[in-house]
């Protein structure tokens, strides 16, 4: 239960892990990457650009030295965008003692290769336990101690309960699952979906299109999940419908924001820069359409974000496509 964890990213999501694990007693060092902006951290206790309303607990250790920190963590919980993944797991490769578990909180796929990051880990750490931490979960409302469920998923089971339990607390419940692969699906698959129902809200298409934009969306997911040999019901759980609910309904999430700002006539390259992070659809749709016409499945929500995301067709062309589909059954 006291094994030392240490958290690589120092974002908005990895600092509300690190607060949440040293809120449980757990002995955590939260690395950032720029040594200015973790000094100012451990002189304010707080994370001033991602979380500044959060006071950070004394217990939580901070580091811009990666090397020590990894070498002294018993389990590593990185917590980076998906475009710096890869490039951290070659970072820390070196420094990993044996029998140290590797723990991940990023959503999304690698963008230089398309793979799940699960496969990722298992390249670069051989032979370590592995687990996705993931579900439907803002940073900001962990940060300030809402109540928050989600689920850890690894082929070891004893590590994905190690994981949880460290996580656990009366405030922030943590299952398990053994998923690894369905899990990721969902919260890269989510992103896309947040898109197409922040563009019908942006276009103030109503509650009952959102509802139905969300169901359909689920539907895409499982017809992609049961292609890849996910489990149905990982899906239909906190990795999969829950974070898509929260997704598409938050307005903290920032590819929602996205959408709602297509939806308004905002084009997207000045959309994007008004939000001022990265929002992982713009390159996860391309992946999740890969995965799809690979595997002969048809996804028309997210063939149309795609094409609304590449400029082929304006929110507007994009949903008036979608409606205009033919009838059918709602199930094969």
């Amino acid at each position: 239960m006291n094994t030392p964890v240490a958290v690589l990213g120092a974002g908005s999501w990895g600092t509300a892990l690190a607060v949440q694990l040293a809120r449980n007693g757990v002995p955590t060092t939260l690395w950032g990457r720029t040594p200015q902006a973790v000094v100012e951290m451990a002189m304010s206790r707080r994370n001033a650009r991602y979380l500044p309303e959060l006071e950070l607990p004394d217990t939580l250790q901070l580091s811009a030295m990666l090397e020590p920190v990894v070498r002294d963590a018993g389990t590593l919980l990185l917590a980076v965008p998906s475009h710096a993944f890869d490039e951290l797991l070659r970072a820390i490769a070196a420094w990993v003692a044996p029998g140290v578990g590797i723990a991940w909180a990023t959503k999304g796929f690698d963008p230089a290769s398309g793979r799940f990051l699960h496969e990722l880990v298992a390249e670069h750490l051989p032979g370590h336990a592995a687990a996705v931490v993931t579900g439907p979960s803002f940073a900001r409302e962990v940060a300030l101690g809402l109540p928050t469920a989600l689920t850890v998923h690894a082929a070891d089971a004893e590590f994905a309960q190690s994981v949880a339990q460290q996580l656990h607390s009366p405030r922030f419940r943590a299952y398990t699952g053994n998923d690894v692969l369905g899990a990721e699906l969902g919260g890269a698959m989510k992103n896309v979906l947040a898109v197409a129902t922040g563009v019908a809200d942006g276009m103030q298409m109503g509650l009952n299109a959102r509802a139905g934009l969300i169901t359909r969306g689920l539907a895409e997911m499982l017809r992609l999940g049961a292609a890849l040999g996910s489990r149905p019901e990982t899906l239909m759980g906190l990795a999969g419908l829950g974070d898509l609910v929260l997704t598409c309904t938050g307005d903290l999430s920032r590819n929602r924001r996205l959408g709602l700002a297509l939806g308004r006539g905002v084009g997207l390259a000045q959309a994007i820069a008004e939000i001022g992070q990265v929002v992982e659809s713009v390159q996860t749709v391309d992946t999740v359409m890969k995965l799809a016409d690979e595997s002969r499945v048809e996804l028309p929500i997210t063939a149309l974000v795609q094409k609304v995301l590449h400029e082929e067709l304006t929110p507007t062309e994009g949903m008036r496509a979608l409606l205009s589909r033919e009838q059918k059954p709602e199930y094969p």
